[in-house]
C-alpha cells in the first residue's frame, strides 16, 4: 500500500462517526471483549468506528493496569460514574450476574446502547427487568445484546445457515455437551463462580446457557420442556484470604459452602418436536473446553467440536448408500459466515475472533438501527430454560426409590 493510499485509509476511518465504549469489568471476560473491540476496526469495514472511552473495576491499581494493557483512555472504579460519561455510548457489562440487571437497566435509562454477558441474570425475575428495558429504550432508538459470542463461531453460523436452508430436513435430535475440568481438584478455592448469590448457578448458567442458546438458536426452536438433573460433588472449598494469590486453595484450612452445581444434564423437547439432550460439567477430567453438538434431521446431520472450531462435519442422508457419510468443511472461504474479512482460505481462525465478530454485528445493528440478535428477550427466555432446569433437578433430587 503506497503512502497515499494509506492516508485516504486513515482519514476515511477517521470521518466515520465514533461510538464510545464504556466496559464493566476486566478479568477473563473484559480482556475477551477488550481483544474485540480493538481488532474490529482493523478487519472489517464498518459503519461507525467504536473508541474504547473507559474501562471500569473496584481495584484502582487493577484497573488502571487493564486500561494500558487493553488500550482503554480512561479508568473508573465505580460503574455509575462509567454510565454518567457523556463520552461513553454504548456499555459493555462483562461483571458476575448479580450486577448484570442493575448496571443494564441503569445504562438503559441513562440512554445508552448496552451489550451484556451471558447468562443475562441470575433469577427470572431480573432477567425480566432487563428484557422490559430493553423494550422501552428501543422504542428510543438504543440497542441491547446479549453475548452469546459462539454463535459467533463461523462454523456454528455456518451450520445455522444450512439448517435454515432445509438441509437436514425437519429435526429429530440435537445434543450438546459442555465439558470442562477446572474444578476436578479439591483444593481448587471458591471463587465467585461457586457461589449462589453471585454467580446463580455453577455448570448451568457458566456452560448450560451457552448449550441452551445453541441449540435454540441452530434448530430456530424454543425448548418446549426439560427434565433434570444435577449434582454437587465438592461441597466445601477453601477460602482464601485477600492476602493470598494465585489459585491454589492449598495450606487454607478455612473453608466455604460451594452453593452451584458442579454439574447438570437434562432432556428436552424442542417446539417442532425434536428431542434434546443436554450435559454441562466443569468436572470432567482431561476436557478443557469442550464444546460438542450433534443435529440429526430426516435429510442428514451437522456435528461441530469447538476444539475444531474451523470444522464443520456434514452428512447428506439423500445421497446413494456408497457416497454417504460425514464429510468435513474447512470453514475459511471467503463465501463463510464473516470470513470475508480475514485470512486466505485454509488460515484458521480461534476463539478471540468471536468477540470481534460480536463487535461487528452489534455496532453494524446500532447504526443500521436493526434489531439485534440474540436480544434481551431472547436472554430471557434462555433464563426460563436455566430454572426450569433446575426447578426439575430440585424435584428430582428430593425423589427417594422405593426399596425393593
Amino acid at each position: 500500500m503506497t503512502g497515499t493510499a494509506r492516508s485516504e485509509q486513515t482519514d476515511s476511518e477517521a470521518a466515520k462517526p465514533a461510538l464510545g465504549i464504556g466496559m464493566v469489568g476486566y478479568a477473563f471476560m473484559g480482556a475477551a471483549h477488550s481483544q474485540g473491540w480493538r481488532t474490529v476496526g482493523h478487519v472489517f469495514d464498518l459503519p461507525v468506528r467504536p473508541r474504547l472511552a473507559a474501562i471500569c473495576g473496584r481495584d484502582a491499581g487493577a484497573v488502571r493496569a487493564a486500561a494500558d494493557r487493553h488500550g482503554w483512555a480512561a479508568a473508573e472504579t465505580d460503574w455509575r460514574a462509567l454510565v454518567a460519561r457523556d463520552d461513553v455510548q454504548l456499555v459493555d457489562v462483562c461483571t458476575p450476574g448479580d450486577s448484570h440487571a442493575e448496571i443494564a437497566v441503569a445504562a438503559l435509562e441513562a440512554g445508552k446502547h448496552v451489550l451484556c454477558e451471558k447468562p443475562l441474570a441470575n433469577t427470572v425475575e431480573e432477567a425480566e427487568a432487563m428484557a422490559e428495558a430493553a423494550e422501552r429504550a428501543a422504542a428510543r432508538g438504543q440497542i441491547a445484546m446479549v453475548g452469546f459470542n459462539y454463535r459467533r463461531v463461523p462454523a456454528i453460523a455456518y451450520a445455522r445457515r444450512l439448517i435454515a436452508a432445509g438441509r437436514l430436513g425437519a429435526l429429530r435430535h440435537v445434543r450438546v455437551s459442555y465439558l470442562q475440568d477446572w474444578l476436578v481438584d479439591p483444593a481448587f478455592p471458591l471463587t465467585w463462580r461457586l457461589q449462589k448469590q453471585h454467580a446463580g448457578s455453577g455448570a448451568l448458567g457458566d456452560l448450560g446457557a451457552h448449550a441452551v442458546d445453541l441449540a435454540q438458536y441452530l434448530a430456530g426452536e424454543q425448548l418446549a420442556g426439560v427434565s433434570a438433573l444435577s449434582e454437587t460433588f465438592v461441597r466445601e472449598r477453601p477460602v482464601l484470604s485477600g492476602a493470598s494469590s494465585g489459585l491454589s486453595g492449598a495450606g487454607t484450612t478455612e473453608r466455604g459452602q460451594v452453593t452451584v452445581d458442579d454439574a447438570v444434564v437434562f432432556t428436552g423437547r424442542l417446539t417442532g418436536g425434536a428431542l434434546a439432550v443436554f450435559e454441562a460439567t466443569r468436572m470432567a477430567s482431561g476436557r478443557k473446553n469442550a464444546l460438542r453438538l450433534e443435529i440429526n434431521g430426516e435429510l442428514g446431520s451437522l456435528a461441530f467440536d469447538l476444539e475444531r472450531l474451523n470444522e464443520l462435519s456434514f452428512h447428506d442422508q439423500t445421497e446413494p448408500a456408497d457416497l454417504a457419510g460425514f464429510r468435513r468443511i474447512l470453514v475459511t472461504e471467503p463465501g463463510h459466515p464473516y470470513l470475508e474479512a480475514w485470512w486466505p482460505p485454509g488460515h484458521a481462525l480461534g476463539y478471540e475472533h468471536t468477540f470481534a465478530h460480536q463487535a461487528r454485528d452489534l455496532l453494524t445493528s446500532i447504526a443500521e438501527g436493526t434489531p439485534p440478535h440474540p436480544t434481551f428477550a431472547d436472554g430471557l427466555q434462555v433464563q426460563r430454560v436455566l430454572a426450569a432446569v433446575e426447578e426439575s433437578a430440585a424435584k428430582n433430587a428430593a425423589y427417594t426409590p422405593v426399596a425393593g
